[in-house]
């Protein structure tokens, strides 16, 4: 392992409560039912347009009503992106023995490009991660490995040496398609039985577990 890239949502911060409460304001904002917290694990991971279309009720799913629903979920995640949210027990410790191992690290997100930028900066400001990565107009959602292979080719090593972290079979799906060690986390958003799926190459339980 040379190198390592990390989801964020899942896996390097518990996002969930944050994520569903912001969605559950515009749900209740437009007059639709909210939802349980847990409900969420299945909704988020693809980005934020997905999202809103999957916590709307089917009969709401319409261009007009996604678009404003998406315009507030962005107005509302503006003021609210830090609320709620916490980092995974034994992500720091990681982060730091990397980093003192001198292993290159990278975050790539399905999440928007600023905001996952302002996650990162806030919650790790010790951590000096080569390049942060989120959705944009030239990096399509995960499973789409443009942004993966943008990733690489920053850090200079082989695809084959770069274990890519993540919790969801978007992240397992991205790593497999560029060469990478696809690493499944199970402390994040969804399961193991996706993960092995997905095609993971290895699953992890605990931060730490990734020196061994």
């Amino acid at each position: 392992m040379k190198a390592c890239i990390f989801d964020l949502d899942g896996t390097l911060l518990n996002t969930l409560e944050s994520l569903a409460n912001c969605y559950n304001r515009v749900l209740a904002s437009l007059g639709y039912p909210i939802h349980e917290v847990e409900a969420y694990r299945y909704f988020i991971g693809d980005g934020a347009h997905m999202c809103v279309e999957r916590c709307l009720p089917p009969e709401a799913r319409r261009p007009e009503i996604i678009d404003e629903a998406l315009a507030r979920q962005q107005a509302d995640y503006r003021v609210s992106w830090h609320q709620d949210v916490t980092v995974y027990e034994g992500v720091e410790a990681l982060l730091a023995a990397l980093q003192t191992r001198h292993i290159p690290m990278a975050v790539l997100s399905n999440k928007d490009h600023e905001f996952t930028c302002q996650c990162v900066s806030t919650f790790f400001p010790e951590v000096s991660f080569s390049a942060i990565q989120g959705y944009g107009p030239d990096v399509p959602h995960k499973p789409d490995p443009t942004g993966a292979r943008r990733l690489a080719s920053q850090f200079k090593v082989d695809p084959a040496s770069i274990a890519f972290l993540g919790d969801t079979r978007m992240d397992i799906q991205t790593a497999n398609a560029c060469g990478m060690i696809s690493v499944g986390v199970l402390w994040g958003f969804r399961d193991a039985g996706e993960l092995n799926e997905a095609g993971a190459s290895r699953l992890i339980a605990r931060p730490l577990d990734l020196l061994n």
